[in-house]
């Protein structure tokens, strides 16, 4: 992702988290001032139409976790392979910055979400009470990316 895709993300992002409420373009601007050194950012295009972004937040250091910033498919793309492909670029940049594991925050009402990180390894480990817009509570989701012997090296 670049400043150049902004103008497709932000109004997507709007559209899919108006109650969140949505970042912004400054915020969108603010993560990617810390691409490479501390973010990673990514679009999907289909037909160059940007259908997908996600956002990578790197470990500090090599062993410590890297946290899923955001990850968002426009509605007519959803459940076609688009949020895997994103997860899947996503998982492989924090192993290859040497993450330990992954982390994200969800609503615990968001049940579409909820299943698409549980398909892809991710299990609850905390829950941050009216975390969201609404009072709504949020899940903290982790996947570990190496295993125990990795991580006793």
């Amino acid at each position: 992702m670049s400043t150049a895709d902004l103008d497709a993300v932000v109004p997507l992002e709007q559209e899919l988290f108006a109650g969140d409420p949505p970042w912004s373009a400054d915020q969108f601007r603010s993560e990617l001032a810390g691409v490479p050194d501390t973010r990673w950012y990514v679009v999907a295009e289909a037909g160059g139409v940007v259908v997908g972004y996600a956002g990578l937040q790197a470990p500090a250091l090599p062993g410590d976790p890297a946290d899923v910033m955001t990850i968002a498919v426009a509605p007519a793309h959803q459940r076609g392979g688009v949020g895997t492909l994103l997860m899947t670029a996503l998982e492989a940049e924090a192993r290859r910055r040497g993450a330990g594991e992954l982390l994200l925050e969800v609503r615990a009402d968001n049940v579409p979400a909820k299943t698409f990180y549980k398909r892809h390894g991710f299990e609850r480990i905390a829950v941050r009470r009216r975390y969201y817009g609404g009072g709504r509570d949020g899940l903290v989701l982790r996947k570990w990316l190496r295993t125990a012997a990795e991580a006793e090296r």
